[in-house]
């Protein structure tokens, strides 16, 4: 039974081997993917069309249960235009691979819930409806309503 349990080497979770808990690089990748996609206004099944692959593929490559290769992610740049980089940047501090940083020191403080929230259907609605707002004061309006709804003063 021992042989069955893998400790992940930067937070010491002890992970069963087997088990279908999708890595947290391969969700944040996967995220972004689907970020980039909705931006576009771009489906599931178009983006599979364009790499020869079923939108049930896509779904499992954004939901990260499948790990996104690195010749795909390279295609999947290409189709979403943008570099491979984007998929990777605003990863969560713990799952970064660069070796420059230590978790705990000097951590930028996360502004990860921005790209939640974009990464939502309403998220991307709100923020495409609000971006075609011209009028400043308007838009200021607005603004101090969403603050005023959260219960936050502005």
């Amino acid at each position: 039974m021992a042989d069955d349990i893998l400790i992940a080497q930067d937070s010491g979770e002890e992970v069963v081997r087997g088990s279908r808990r999708a890595n947290p690089m391969d969700v944040h990748v996967g995220t972004r993917v689907r970020l980039r996609r909705m931006l576009l206004g771009m489906s599931q099944e178009k983006l599979g069309e364009h790499l020869g692959l079923t939108f049930q593929q896509v779904q499992k490559y954004e939901k990260g249960v499948n790990r996104i290769g690195a010749s795909r992610l390279f295609d999947l740049g290409k189709v979403l235009g943008v570099p491979v980089q984007f998929f990777y940047d605003e990863a969560p501090s713990g799952v970064q691979t660069t070796g420059n940083a230590i978790a705990g020191f000097a951590e930028q403080p996360g502004e990860s819930y921005v790209v939640d929230f974009l990464g939502t259907r309403e998220g991307l609605e709100l923020n495409k409806a609000f971006a075609r707002i011209s009028d400043p004061k308007v838009r200021r309006s607005i603004v101090d309503l969403v603050r005023s709804l959260a219960g936050e003063e502005s």
